[in-house]
């Protein structure tokens, strides 16, 4: 069970779990349009351009599982205020960055401010809301914070051309106010069913065997996979991850159920959702890079250019919001085989406006896809582990997101000096990756029989909630 106040509570989670949404994806569009403008005033391009990016998601995705069921035992309208509180105030630092390092440590924090809110900002709703109406609101809440996706990359080109890539980053700070303050008026919800004890064990493991994992993806590429240190990344992932999987079967209240993981639709709606990300990212990196280099726009036109599929990506939250959770499996493969013609149309496109329509056509898929994974999966679990179930998601994805940064790298590296032809040819390879991100993860929703979610939200043969027998 949960705690949670009644009356108009449900309204302000709304505003602030919008608000946070606002937040995240404002950083996530404005930064990547200012990306060029970064790299030319501190003087770096390619692999160190990359961690800007990669910082945040390393840190995120270690943090995300943990965080998510802290807030679950904590409070999450809590842990929601002190996430806010760290991405806000180390949004400061990025604006009031010299130098490239100093700009990387503060984007670790804000991937652990990131890894807070996003996890138990969903969880917060979820129990906020009266069950009947928790997709439609989530979906709301997606679609308002989405307005960013819309506002976000326009923003960023403006901001970098007339100012400065720093107005990105100061842009966050009054949001985040913002938000923290909404979310201090919704009612306050955790698990009841577990003692507010902390599974120290289980956290560091866990968190360490993610860092691990998180590293291995994002450096595999450049380290070589058969290199030493690839394999040593390796090995502690497999190690961390053997010891939290033994500790979490022997203790009482553990940091993560592991029979979450038998929860079929959860899990196949999760690693589909991962590829949906990492296609996702990639059009985020490389799109801009593309449009600043070999279509040869500024950073404004680049933004202006970018409206139209960032527009289809915000209206993919309320239309998600609206799907029900028995079909769920088949509209999200649908969308990912959708996304996967559009990025190969994209990859083929001859001129700038095919190229644009393609990337439209795939930002509404992908968008689809993307906020189905985290709609559909708060459906088919208990609300009290919300939090546990959404930071489990929000990890794989968020980690997933380091393999589409790692397949930008090459559009990164050649936008950065080389030829205009070759440039283009590396966004194109890039997309091409993506696209079968995307067909992996139709076909492991449209082959998996065993995924399907009866018209209650419900599975066969097993609890919708937890992945335990019925």
């Amino acid at each position: 069970m949960t705690t949670a106040s009644g009356g108009s509570a449900w309204r302000w989670a709304l505003a602030a779990v919008a608000a946070t949404v606002f937040c995240v994806q404002l950083d996530a569009f404005a930064l990547n349009m200012a990306l060029p403008g970064i790299g030319r005033d501190l003087g770096v391009a390619g692999d160190g351009l990359r961690w800007v990016v990669s910082g945040y998601l390393l840190a995120a995705g270690s943090l995300m599982a943990g965080a998510g069921r802290l807030g679950d035992l904590y409070g999450r309208r809590r842990s929601l205020m002190a996430g806010l509180a760290v991405f806000g105030g180390s949004s400061l630092v990025c604006a009031l960055a010299p130098s490239l390092p100093v700009l990387v440590a503060a984007r670790v924090a804000q991937g652990a401010g990131g890894a807070v809110v996003m996890p138990v900002g969903l969880a917060l709703l979820t129990n906020a809301c009266p069950p009947g109406s928790r997709a439609r609101v989530t979906g709301r809440a997606l679609g308002i914070g989405g307005v960013a996706t819309v506002c976000g990359p326009y923003a960023g080109g403006v901001l970098t051309e007339a100012a400065s890539w720093r107005a990105v980053f100061w842009l966050n700070v009054p949001v985040a106010l913002v938000a923290g303050v909404w979310a201090a008026r919704a009612g306050e919800s955790r698990d009841t069913t577990a003692p507010p004890s902390l599974d120290g064990a289980g956290l560091v493991t866990a968190t360490g065997a993610l860092a691990a994992l998180a590293v291995l993806v994002d450096r595999g590429p450049l380290w070589g996979w058969a290199s030493g240190r690839s394999a040593a990344a390796l090995a502690a992932a497999v190690a961390l991850g053997s010891v939290f999987v033994r500790h979490e079967r022997a203790v009482a209240h553990p940091l993560v159920d592991l029979a979450l993981f038998g929860n079929r639709p959860f899990v196949a709606l999760t690693v589909a959702g991962a590829a949906a990300n990492a296609a996702t990212v990639v059009v985020l990196f490389t799109v801009p890079l593309a449009l600043q280099g070999p279509w040869g726009l500024s950073a404004a036109g680049s933004g202006a250019a970018f409206l139209a599929p960032a527009a289809a990506m915000a209206l993919a939250g309320p239309v998600a919001g609206r799907i029900r959770t028995a079909d769920a499996v088949r509209v999200m493969a649908g969308a990912l085989a959708l996304g996967a013609a559009s990025l190969g149309a994209a990859a083929a496109a001859t001129t700038l406006p095919g190229f644009l329509l393609a990337i439209t056509g795939c930002g509404a898929a992908l968008g689809i896809a993307g906020a189905l994974t985290l709609i559909a999966t708060q459906a088919v679990v208990r609300p009290e582990r919300a939090g546990e179930a959404s930071g489990v998601t929000k990890t794989v994805i968020t980690t997933a997101a380091g393999l589409g940064v790692a397949l930008s790298g090459p559009a990164a590296g050649a936008e950065g000096g080389t030829a205009a032809d070759a440039a283009l040819t590396a966004a194109h390879t890039a997309l091409m990756a993506a696209g079968g991100c995307c067909l992996a993860g139709a076909a492991l929703l449209a082959f998996a029989p065993l995924t399907r979610i009866r018209a209650d939200g419900s599975r066969g043969g097993r609890s919708a909630a937890d992945g335990r027998p019925d």
